[in-house]
């Protein structure tokens, strides 16, 4: 195994010197070995930790994450943004705002993306969010496991279950589709017919909601 002395170690994991001594001082990073001379020395192994590290990094952010479906959802967003926004300012809260528009069963959202990247940097204390199934509708627990494993807690502010019924018919639609596409014959045939039907009842749902609406 290769080893490497304070100066060059510094260099590979991008710290200054005084802060690979202050971390070996606090206990964060012993060198692997200390020379009768009082050299230090660090393994590759410990090159590659450094790097990989997130408890080394400051922890401080707090991210209200927000999602709605679609753009006709709009102005959804906006009043879930200031409902978190709210929150957070009466916790007292030093925070950043990561919104996206997209299906809660679509995993490679621009904002998610960003918030996954933030988490295992070590930058992300906590996630608020307004509902459960604003970071995903299926996989919560993927997020939740990720996390953990570094450290970032997730904050709901709403438990009660709650469904939109749009919200979850477009997601249902998206996941036949995908398998759909796969199929041939009788079987491609019954998706279709299952998709017209999601569509038909998510029609229906918007009339009587406009209906109820105007009486």
């Amino acid at each position: 195994m290769k080893y490497y002395s304070i100066g060059p170690f510094s260099k590979l994991v991008g710290k200054s010197i005084q802060t690979i001594r202050l971390w070996d001082s606090e206990g964060k990073l012993k060198p692997h070995h200390v020379t009768e001379g009082g050299h230090r020395y660090y393994s590759e192994q410990q090159v590659n930790q450094v790097l990989h590290m997130p408890l080394i990094k400051k922890v401080n952010k707090i991210i209200g994450y927000c999602r709605v479906s679609s753009n006709k959802q709009k102005d959804d967003l906006e009043r879930q943004i200031e409902n978190v926004r709210t929150y957070m300012i009466a916790k007292g809260y030093s925070f950043e705002i990561i919104s996206d528009i997209g299906s809660g069963i679509d995993y490679n959202k621009k904002g998610l993306n960003q918030l996954i990247d933030m988490i295992t940097n070590g930058e992300v204390e906590k996630i608020v969010v307004l509902y459960k199934d604003r970071l995903l509708r299926f996989g919560y627990e993927l997020i939740e496991n990720l996390c953990n494993k570094y450290g970032t807690m997730i904050e709901v502010i709403d438990n009660t279950e709650k469904a939109e019924e749009q919200e979850l018919v477009e997601d249902l639609i998206q996941i036949v589709t995908v398998f759909s596409c796969r199929m041939q014959g009788k079987r491609a045939d019954k998706a279709k017919k299952m998709i017209k039907k999601l569509l038909e009842d998510g029609e229906n749902q918007d009339t009587e909601r406009l209906h109820t609406k105007n009486i």
